[in-house]
């Protein structure tokens, strides 16, 4: 499959390095153990969800968001991540987070990604855990139309965006 016809920005810092780690190597007397570091991608501390959001960020570009709507965890990578493309690319991004720990302490509620999220300007609601977090994507997409008529991309989970993702992986940049 010819990737290059996907439209994708190339924000990360790709390709990653390999780099040999020794001493784990030794200590589970071989194989050579090698780690890929995908620490390094950039975008607000790398990930390794830089390469899906190349592709997914491309197609929200594509078709005129203004707004990126996602989801995850208190602490999701993602979100971060997807907050600093949104950024960088001059779009709004809204972030539904998830509580999956039953943590209330500011500590993890406020700070690390959740911190990051708003620094990248992000707006981000909070819910319980709940069964159906994509009819509550598009429940917030409605919201955000109603409000502006904004164009939001939902980043709810969709067979094309699986397939993107899909092809990041593949392409291992």
């Amino acid at each position: 499959m010819n990737l290059a016809r996907f439209p994708r920005v190339r924000f990360g810092h790709l390709p990653t390095p390999l780099e040999h780690l020794p001493n784990l190597t030794r200590h589970l007397n071989g194989p050579e153990i090698w780690i890929k570091r995908d620490d390094c991608t950039g975008m607000s501390t790398g990930g390794n969800k830089t390469r899906k959001l190349e592709f997914l960020m491309a197609e929200a570009r594509d078709q005129g968001a203004d707004i990126v709507l996602t989801q995850g965890a208190t602490q999701s990578n993602h979100a971060r991540q997807t907050a600093a493309f949104a950024a960088r690319m001059g779009m709004g991004c809204h972030i539904l987070l998830e509580d999956r720990t039953g943590k209330t302490d500011r500590e993890y509620t406020q700070n690390g990604n959740v911190l990051l999220d708003y620094l990248h300007g992000a707006s981000v609601e909070h819910r319980p855990v709940h069964p159906d977090m994509n009819g509550e994507m598009e429940k917030v997409a409605a919201k955000f139309r109603e409000k502006g008529g904004a164009r939001t991309q939902s980043r709810a989970a969709a067979l094309t965006r699986r397939a993107r993702s899909g092809m990041s992986i593949a392409r291992w940049s």
